[in-house]
């Protein structure tokens, strides 16, 4: 057996995600539907219903009064926040695991996703809010391959690391040479598998940018600046560092400015609180 073939059959390892996430990305990905429909998806779903209960009458939201039902749940906190304690809960148990090949520690690239998609979706909301409930949820899974190929990256780390100081690869480059496949097209084939949507396997897909077409796709730059974005900061900078290509013209096809970058980086002091506090939720 090939190592792809190997990889492929690994993706099994995986914790599925509840069919929940795809059927409410397919609602949202309509313009017409409402907190509603959402809620209606929800309450069907009794261990995710129980969460949104546990969560939404935690300390970390002090609500006026006790929840009682989801419907009450999206009323008082809102749509967005509604499904950011779904995908959240639905997401977490993959990407908390120690990443080995990529230098990081229990909970690094959890950490990593969350604030990417936080990013992203502010980005989004720069420009207008257009599909950024995809966004968002695009960021936070683009690293789902990671978590697959991790062992495969510490095995080959030596091999991988002298491609990107000595012959100018990029760190996924250098995963694709020595492996056979990067992070980048697994998370894709992941995303396939568990039957996201076209966009959504897309936009895992080329992350990257990897691709000269998905550099002129809104949402996929979207999540690619916002990964970019926590670089910069340093968030969940494991040993592939900042090993990647920086295509700066996506800034100005995306109408980004240097003050947008700036603002978003000034204030996320903050946000950065909140991710951790995002991160305790479902210890609670």
């Amino acid at each position: 057996m090939s190592a792809i073939q190997e990889l492929v059959s690994e993706i099994s390892s995986l914790k599925p995600l509840p069919q929940i996430v795809s059927k409410i990305m397919s609602v949202l990905e309509n313009p017409k539907s409402s907190m509603e429909d959402v809620a209606e998806i929800i309450r069907f779903d009794p261990v995710m219903t129980a969460n949104i209960l546990k969560i939404s009458n935690s300390a970390y939201f002090s609500l006026p009064r006790r929840v009682e039902s989801v419907q009450e749940a999206a009323t008082l906190l809102g749509l967005e926040q509604l499904v950011d304690i779904v995908l959240l809960e639905s997401c977490s148990a993959n990407l908390t695991r120690k990443q080995e090949g990529y230098g990081l520690h229990e909970g690094e690239l959890w950490k990593q996703s969350v604030s990417s998609a936080l990013v992203a979706r502010e980005l989004a909301e720069k420009k207008g809010g257009r599909n950024k409930h995809l966004i968002f949820t695009a960021s936070l899974l683009k690293d789902i391959g990671k978590v697959v190929l991790d062992r495969y990256v510490a095995d080959s780390f030596e091999t991988i690391n002298h491609l990107v100081k000595n012959h100018n690869f990029s760190f996924r480059e250098a995963e694709k040479k020595v492996i056979g496949i990067d992070h980048e097209e697994l998370g894709g084939l992941i995303a396939k598998i568990w039957k996201f949507s076209p966009k959504m396997v897309f936009i895992i897909r080329n992350h990257h940018l990897s691709d000269k077409q998905s550099r002129k796709n809104y949402e996929t730059s979207i999540v690619y600046v916002a990964d970019i974005v926590c670089m910069m900061m340093g968030i969940g900078v494991g040993d592939d560092g900042l090993a990647y290509r920086f295509y700066n013209k996506v800034l100005g096809q995306l109408d980004i400015s240097e003050k947008d970058l700036q603002e978003i980086i000034s204030g996320f002091g903050e946000k950065i609180n909140n991710v951790e506090d995002l991160l305790s939720m479902r210890r609670i």
